[in-house]
């Protein structure tokens, strides 16, 4: 089967999103692409989620944060925009979602806009509400253990 000449081929944009969320989240890669799927398909409907045809080319996620590179066709950012917005949780886990930027190439995606090595975490004691808590700690942040959860706030509440 031959391949299609340059100008019938699909154009793609990739775009770069940060992802966070807190520290003990385990999210892969299929959990992610799932949920997104799901919420293009529910904001877009079957037809529209199918044009945008939005797709997780790369994807890392560790420590409560990571990256994703997701493919989308030319001329439909702005809907994968809209339905990335609505990925609010991945298996249960809150998700926060932001796009970094957009590209034409993956390369030029992840040397633009992932930038790494990314903040560096550590996990240290903190005196939070009249006591002493297990917190990690990705400056400015710092997300104290309380209870079966976690509090996110910043060095200045600790």
């Amino acid at each position: 089967m031959k391949h299609l000449p340059k100008h019938l081929r699909p154009r793609w944009r990739y775009l770069a999103v940060g992802l966070e969320s807190w520290p003990d989240a385990r999210i892969s890669r299929g959990d992610f692409q799932r949920d997104l799927w799901y919420a293009a398909q529910n904001l877009l409907g079957d037809a529209g989620s199918a044009e945008v045809d939005c797709t997780v080319y790369g994807f890392d996620f560790e420590d409560g944060a990571g990256h994703a590179v997701v493919r989308v066709r030319r001329g439909e950012v702005d809907r994968a925009r809209a339905a990335l917005a609505c990925v609010d949780e991945v298996n249960g886990q809150p998700l926060g979602v932001r796009v970094r930027g957009v590209s034409g190439t993956v390369r030029a995606c992840e040397e633009n806009y992932i930038h790494r090595p990314q903040v560096p975490t550590e996990e240290r004691k903190v005196a939070f509400a009249d006591a002493e808590r297990r917190a990690v700690v990705r400056s400015p942040r710092v997300d104290a253990r309380v209870g079966d959860g976690f509090l996110g706030g910043t060095e200045l509440d600790t």
